[in-house]
């Protein structure tokens, strides 16, 4: 996707029906009305009594009457044909309820919150494109039970070469992940001449940056029930996305929505990781088989085999100022590494771009943004989506253009920085509360102030 900015006045919006407390001044009391009132004030948290007393029922805590347990047999190859998934000694095993493999699967057997690119289970003739992809789902009495037919089940397969570098993902030679190209979408901003500014600019910076995977590790693994209530199913799970999780199970199943109830779980920590469907559609898919509860939760190697990570980052930032210290140009190209899956990497990306200029005017940018397929562990959401990375970039230029010029760090950013009035790189005129610059001069007086810096 290519979006190409032209500098416009953008008219304010209202939402009906809301109104706008912000344009109003604080003697106006619409500040008051609209719960302003809550700011530097301390509340007690919702759910802080029931979890420091140990009231708080986790997924994990949760146990119903005759309820089964559920564990996956995942793959340890990044790359392959599944051939078959043989099962009949592992449903020979004492306490074994059922087996199920992709043929089993009533619906779709596809998920994904932007594209619907990954398999509940994969099937026969289809293809492991990561380390855990999910092959089978076991059912049984006790987990005992189910670490004994994990072992029983036998995986023959094919395997195919694989890519694991996203700059080698880009070439036309590379193994393909998905379809006919590992790029799976791109994105760019072009405001200006980036070009012709750099050409003219006193001093040009360009430099390459790297951020790595980064694991959530939320104390809480994956984890949740599901049983039939009434004949409607009910998961009752450790998520953030309860909604999707609905509508995803309902496809999978092949059955309306209205039969399908997800509950959010008191949830021990996600930052984006329990975004992604993970237990919800085979929990649904055991629950709906069996007619009886079904209890899951993921032990932790397995949570960090499966789980979406932070997306690491192949940046190339150029950035041009004149003789004063003000950006007169950006050039960016981002290279992120979304895995096997695309979870929420095109809009991951598509942040970044977004973001790319930093906080800073720049009448000059062309900034584009690759997201792309590997046999990596999959990168979805997490905390910032995108925009640590991409800081990194920003920041680290920002310094590097202020050493190259002789001025200091904040003066620099001082004089870029975006206020009332700005457009940023996106073309987006900022109305009022652009409050960087004050949070730049306060924070160089504390510093000042513990010595950090000279007076």
């Amino acid at each position: 996707m290519t979006v190409k900015i032209r500098e416009k006045e953008l008219p304010n919006v209202d939402f009906p029906g809301e109104e706008s407390p912000e344009r109003e001044s604080p003697e106006s009391g619409t500040f008051e009305r609209a719960g302003f009132q809550a700011i530097g004030k301390s509340f007690p948290r919702v759910d802080g009594a029931a979890k420091v007393t140990g009231r708080a029922q986790f997924a994990a805590d949760l146990h119903l009457p005759g309820m089964l347990f559920a564990r996956v047999l995942r793959s340890r190859v990044p790359h392959a044909v599944l051939r078959s998934v043989e099962t009949a000694e592992a449903l020979a095993v004492p306490g074994v309820v059922a087996v199920y493999t992709a043929a089993d699967i009533p619906g779709q057997n596809s998920v994904g919150i932007i594209v619907k690119d990954e398999p509940v289970l994969v099937g026969r003739g289809e293809r492991i494109r990561r380390v855990g992809d999910p092959l089978a789902l076991v059912v049984g009495e006790s987990e005992e039970a189910l670490e004994t037919a994990l072992l029983k089940i036998k995986v023959d397969y094919e395997p195919l070469p694989a890519v694991f570098s996203a700059l080698e993902a880009m070439a036309d030679y590379a193994p393909k992940v998905h379809g006919n190209s590992n790029i799976q979408s791109v994105t760019r901003i072009i405001r200006g001449d980036a070009d012709s500014a750099l050409a003219a600019a006193r001093v040009v910076i360009s430099r390459r940056y790297t951020t790595q995977m980064a694991e959530h590790a939320y104390l809480e693994t994956e984890a949740g029930v599901a049983a039939i209530e009434n004949g409607l199913l009910t998961i009752r799970v450790s998520t953030q996305n309860p909604h999707y999780d609905r509508r995803e199970v309902a496809r999978v199943l092949g059955t309306g929505q209205h039969r399908v109830r997800i509950v959010q779980a008191v949830t021990g920590g996600g930052f984006g990781g329990k975004l992604d469907v993970s237990v919800q559609c085979l929990l649904g898919l055991a629950a709906w088989k069996t007619g009886r509860p079904v209890k899951m939760v993921y032990p932790r190697e397995e949570s960090v085999i499966a789980s979406p990570k932070r997306h690491p980052f192949i940046i190339d930032y150029t950035s041009a100022a004149d003789g004063e210290g003000r950006l007169t140009a950006v050039k960016v190209r981002i290279i992120g590494d979304t895995g096997a899956y695309a979870s929420y990497g095109p809009a991951t990306l598509k942040r970044a771009a977004v973001h790319a200029a930093g906080p800073y005017e720049v009448p000059n940018v062309f900034i584009e943004a690759f997201c792309v397929y590997t046999n990596n562990p999959t990168a979805g959401a997490m905390r910032g989506f995108g925009v640590p990375q991409i800081a990194f970039a920003h920041e680290s230029q920002m310094d590097l253009l202020a050493q190259a010029l002789g001025l200091d760090p904040f003066e620099i950013r001082l004089r870029n920085c975006l206020k009332a009035g700005s457009v940023t790189a996106t073309g987006q005129r900022l109305q009022a509360g652009v409050g960087i610059a004050e949070t730049i001069r306060r924070a160089r007086e504390k510093a000042r102030e513990l010595g950090m810096l000279e007076r």
